[in-house]
């Protein structure tokens, strides 16, 4: 059992990435409006999705390179079609999950600063932490968290369920009115996480590999199969939270990210105890924060990466003055364009559903390419899969702008 634990990192990695708005806030805010009826959605955005994430750490541990140096592989325009996009929505994304794990740390513990100052608090405690520890620091802290923010979220469901006096209905719903078609788009597009993030997950395998060179590939799938499906398990537990607390509540929910994160402990504390304000709290902050610590770690290290591939020069310090320029641009953002936040949340998860199917033909032509040994590459059942999974993927692109 330590051995197995020993072993797992970049897909705890993973979760810690992609649990954070798309389920705190997303999740919750569909199982509120929707009760069960968007479980379908959860299931199916996983599902079609699964390949293209598991191609970042297979690519790696069959090549020993990202999936980055496997884009410049087959051709320096695909490169800098990532970089450009990556460049466009990293500082929105930095800002939303720090704006949020603000928010939960100004109510989790008391202190009457603005959200700005906790904003500056939370960025300051994350660069610490990745410029102090590395990798191996945080390989080690997202064991404790991830498995915190899991079993801690699963308490939570448990305590709702005999609490509830709503009746509970499966019945699942396709959206058909505009606004909440935009709903499951931003919901579907940042679940479990952009596919972008499978990027990072071929850079963490990398560093993994480095303190553990003898890893096998089996073990790397391992751990990234024990990543999403905890994302799977957690994002199941936030929409019940939603329609266990918070579906016909009458609650009216803040727009704004870091005020419906409060409304959501508030409402589940009156509706379960008080005494259940701790695990709530609990499980929020250690889902928020995972995601702030892991994006200012992940967008500078796959952005240093891009440009030395770029422009083929190696820069030393590039990690770290791209995690400064993030923390600077997220604070500018918090300060300048906080009022809007909501806007530019919504196009970045947009955008991050609309460039999935990118990713999805990117990383399928390279791990069934040349640049993959021929016996690593995925067999007839996962491309017959992958490319089901790729024309849903495109299917779902051409609903949503021939719909909204």
């Amino acid at each position: 059992m330590k051995s197995r634990l020993k072993k797992l990192g970049p897909g705890l990695m993973f979760a810690g990435a992609a649990i954070g708005v798309s389920h705190l806030v997303q999740s919750t805010r569909a199982g509120a409006d929707f009760g069960f009826g968007l479980l379908w959605a959860l299931f199916f955005i996983n599902i079609i999705k699964y390949p293209f994430f598991q191609f970042g750490p297979k690519y790696t541990s069959a090549t020993g390179e990202s999936l980055l140096d496997g884009y410049h592989k087959l051709g320096k325009p695909i490169l800098w079609i990532y970089f450009l996009l990556n460049l466009a929505t990293m500082f929105t994304i930095q800002t939303a999950v720090t704006i949020v794990t603000a928010g939960l740390a100004s109510t989790l513990f008391g202190f009457n600063l603005p959200i700005e100052w906790w904003a500056f608090i939370v960025l300051g405690i994350c660069f610490f932490i990745l410029l102090n520890g590395k990798y191996s620091f945080l390989d080690h802290l997202m064991k404790v968290i991830v498995i915190t923010l899991t079993l801690s979220t699963i308490i939570a469901v448990i305590i709702a369920i005999p609490n509830t006096d709503q009746p509970l209905s499966f019945e699942q719903i396709i959206p058909s009115d505009t606004l909440a078609i935009s709903f499951l788009i931003a919901f579907m597009g940042w679940m479990p996480a952009p596919l972008d993030v499978s990027i990072w997950q071929s850079l963490w395998t990398l560093e993994k590999k480095k303190l553990n060179p003898e890893l096998s590939q089996k073990s790397i799938l391992f751990d990234f199969n024990i990543g999403f499906m905890s994302t799977i398990l957690v994002g199941c537990c936030f929409l019940a939270l939603g329609a266990l607390v918070m579906n016909h509540s009458g609650e009216t929910f803040s727009p704004q990210a870091s005020s419906f994160a409060n409304q959501l402990i508030t409402l589940y504390t009156q509706t379960l105890g008080n005494w259940t304000y701790l695990i709530i709290a609990l499980a929020a902050f250690t889902t928020m924060f995972s995601t702030t610590l892991t994006t200012l770690d992940a967008s500078p290290r796959a952005m240093s990466k891009s440009v030395e591939l770029l422009f083929n020069k190696n820069y030393n310090k590039g990690y770290f003055y791209w995690m400064v320029g993030l923390a600077i641009g997220t604070l500018i953002i918090f300060v300048f364009f906080l009022s809007e936040m909501a806007m530019l949340v919504k196009i970045a998860t947009i955008l991050s559903f609309l460039t999935a199917p990118f990713y999805a033909v990117v990383n399928y032509i390279l791990i069934t390419s040349k640049h993959t040994p021929k016996e690593l590459r995925p067999k007839k059942g996962m491309r017959f899969y992958s490319i089901i999974s790729i024309l849903l993927l495109i299917s779902f692109s051409i609903w949503y702008l021939t719909t909204v």
